[in-house]
Formats: C-alpha cells, structure tokens, sequence
C-alpha cells in the first residue's frame, strides 16, 4: 500500500488496505486510509497541454571509449548523453517535482456513441508536481557501437525484469545498469514517487539489423542464431511490457518518414509492420526519426496520405522533436507531442547561450553547466 500510494495511486493502496485481514482491527491501517484519503482530496489535474517530453539515445557508460578520437566520435558526442549526465538529469528534474507519466496517461482512444476518440484523461498529481514523458530512440544497440563504450544488448534479469549486458576490456560479459532501463529501473526503485502509477519510458525500435542487441533483420536470417534471436528479443520486449515500459516504432530503416518517396515510405513502414511489430507485439506510437513529421504544425486531416497510412497500421501517437518546452496536439483519432533532445549539442548550446535565457532551453528541467560532462571533447 505504501509504494503504491508512493506511486499515486491512492484508490489501489486503500482497496490494499481495505483488503487486509487486519482490517477494522489494526488502528495503523485506518490511520493510512484516512491520510490517503486527505492527500487524495487535495490532488490537482494536470494541464495535459503543459506536458513535456524528454528523450535520449543510448547512454555513453565507458565515456574514454566513446570519446577517444575515433570516426565515430562526433557522433556520439552530439547526440548521446553519458550515464553520469542522465543521472544528473533524473536528479535535478526530481528536485523540480517532476513525475513520470505514459504518453497513453495524458489521452486514449476510447469508444462512444460517434465512434473511437482520443479523449483527454485525467492526471491527478499533489501540488508542485509536474508530470513528462520520456522516451529513448534506437535502442538496437547497432553493429557500429561495438567497443565504444555501449551496451551491447538488453537482456532479462534474475529478478524478472529487463537488464543489459556489456563487454568488459578482458572480453568478460557482464550484466549491470549499462543504459537508460535498467538506471531508470534502479532510479524508481529509490525514488517510488518519481513515476506516476508504475510509469516508465517509451522505447523505440529501428529495424534494419534488429532489436534490442539481437540481429532480429530479414538479411541475418542465415545466421545460425537468427531464429534464438528472435525468440529471445520477443522475450525481452515482452519483459519490458510486464515493467510498465511503453514499445514504440522508430521506422525500419531510420527514415525520414516525411519526405521520403511515397513508396519507399510504404516499404519501410510495412518491413517495420512485419519484422519487428511481429516481434514486440501491438504498439500505437511512433516516434519520428530526425525529428521529422509527416505534416506541419497543423492538425492531421484524413487527406494526409501518409498520416493515414500509420493510422491504418494501429499508430494514434505521433512524436517528433521540438525545442521548445511543450508542445501538446490531440484531434479527434491522434495525439502529437514535441520531444525534446537532452543531448550533447543541445547542453552545449545551453552552455553557448550564457546567460541570455532566450536562447537557453533547458533551464526548467536542469543547468547544462551542472550536468555537462569534462570528458566530452570540445563541441
């Protein structure tokens, strides 16, 4: 009852109560009920427009080996944050108030009288609360990434739920907190009250070689793993289910999903539909690769060609990426968010910017000053 009511969810702590043999006969349970019920009764909605959405790439655990001078350094060196950096971040944003929620949290698609809507729901959070979703982009952990520094494929755990392994220098494997889910994982554990009813992040997929460290891709079906494979990343993705984790697409070949031709835009959204949706099972979200849309700012209308494709094959949650600190759409069958990069180039512009706050973006969430990491190389 106390973590779940550490969680926010004060209905289920007291049905827990409630449910107690002890019950009626243990004073300490009335005195939890009656405290649940008074915080209860002072919660406030939130504003589902004013909710911001934060991603990342995969961590950078061995930063000597991701920044070592390498053709590959500038790369991870502009779009991936460190392990120290991310959990930097969690703590400042936790001092701030804010609290973990599901993109299907803020609105889902519910049937009535005139067919299925996506309707707004409601978030009830104490005072000072502030509720954002995160996300993470290709968490494939990709042929290229070998010996810099990264995980190399998510795995499950002695206790059930989703961890990583990682090649150590003497070619040893172990398994630890060696990117975002299992650090967010651990993170909860300690801070209960940072997720929002067992909330945790959306994790997306390419497809190209695989998911999750396993070279799940139509073109490694003659590697003499490549049926194991697929069975044991469906495991993992199933895994990640189980722990509250949100699956999302992230386009099958990292595509601009906007501007690509119309039919190779078909192609990938149907290799994506069949090689790895087959595998992780149904999913509604889609976050654009690069940032991209497939329509500009206004509402998606039915004579959007490709919105209506995605819809078609089960997608209602759009994403792309925006600087600014939210940016909320919901019509009447999607809902879009703005992301926002918490990466090395956007900290550095932060850090570029002074003390102009106009230029600065991320001051509401962290001070890039206090989370930058010494060991990047000069941006």
């Amino acid at each position: 009852a106390g973590l779940l009511a550490a969680g926010y969810d004060y209905d289920r702590a007291i049905e827990t109560l409630k449910a107690s043999q002890y019950y009626g006969s243990d004073p300490r349970i009335d005195e939890a009920i009656a405290e649940y019920e008074n915080i209860k009764a002072n919660l406030k909605p939130c504003d589902i427009s004013q909710v911001t959405h934060v991603f990342f790439h995969t961590l950078v655990i061995d930063e000597a080996k991701a920044f070592d001078g390498d053709s590959d350094e500038a790369g991870y060196n502009q779009v991936m944050t460190t392990k120290d950096e991310f959990l930097k971040i969690l703590d400042s944003m936790y001092e701030k108030g804010y609290v973990l929620v599901r993109l299907h949290d803020m609105a889902e698609m519910t049937a009535g009288e005139n067919g299925t809507k996506m309707t707004r729901k409601t978030i009830l959070l104490p005072e000072g609360k502030k509720p954002f979703v995160m996300s993470q982009d290709d968490v494939c952990y990709y042929e290229y990434m070998d010996g810099d520094g990264f995980a190399t494929r998510m795995v499950i755990g002695d206790d059930g739920k989703p961890t990583c392994e990682m090649t150590m220098d003497d070619g040893t494997v172990q398994r630890g907190a060696f990117d975002l889910v299992p650090i967010l994982e651990e993170y909860i554990k300690e801070h209960p009250d940072v997720s929002y009813r067992g909330a945790r992040a959306v994790i997306a997929f390419t497809g190209y070689q695989g998911i999750l460290g396993y070279r799940t891709a139509a073109s490694y079906s003659q590697s003499p793993t490549y049926e194991q494979d697929r069975q044991t990343a469906a495991a993992v993705a199933q895994c990640l289910r189980d722990n509250g984790w949100e699956l999302a697409s992230h386009s099958w070949g990292h595509r601009d999903l906007g501007t690509i031709e119309w039919d190779k835009f078909k192609a990938d959204c149907d290799k994506w539909d069949n090689e790895v949706r087959t595998l992780i099972g149904p999913t509604d979200i889609i976050l654009f690769p690069f940032g991209a849309d497939v329509g500009d700012w206004h509402p998606y209308q039915n004579d959007n060609e490709r919105f209506r494709y995605l819809k078609n094959l089960g997608f209602s949650y759009f994403c792309n990426v925006a600087s600014s600190q939210y940016w909320v759409q919901i019509g009447d069958d999607f809902l879009r968010q703005g992301r926002r990069n918490l990466d090395g180039f956007r900290m550095w512009k932060d850090i570029e910017a002074g003390s102009d706050t106009s230029k600065r973006k991320l001051d509401d969430l962290f001070r890039a000053e206090d989370v930058f990491s010494s060991n990047r190389p000069t941006p």
